[in-house]
């Protein structure tokens, strides 16, 4: 059985980022962050999906999904970016 490689993102670890990532393990079931002094690190197998609409409820706000890259530190994958979702996975 082919194990599915996990994807990532790393973001600073804040105030600001903090519903971010609730947001993000609350769209992504099975997976797991990595709290750091300084960062966060979110893993999960195969793909990896940012909403938009979930994080403007975790913060009350319109959020652009552009502020996700004041804090990012670092990701692996391929990125499919809308104005709704951030996709990290390695399919094409």
């Amino acid at each position: 059985m082919t194990q599915v490689p996990n994807v990532f993102i790393a973001l600073q670890r804040n105030e600001e980022t903090r519903p971010i990532v609730d947001a993000i393990l609350a769209d992504n079931p099975g997976a797991l962050h990595d709290e750091q002094p300084a960062m966060v690190k979110i893993n999960v197998p195969g793909r990896l999906v940012v909403r938009r609409s979930t994080i403007e409820q975790e913060i009350g706000r319109e959020f652009d999904l552009q502020e996700l890259h004041v804090n990012l530190i670092t990701l692996t994958g391929h990125i499919d970016e809308s104005d709704d979702e951030f996709v990290l996975s390695w399919v094409h």
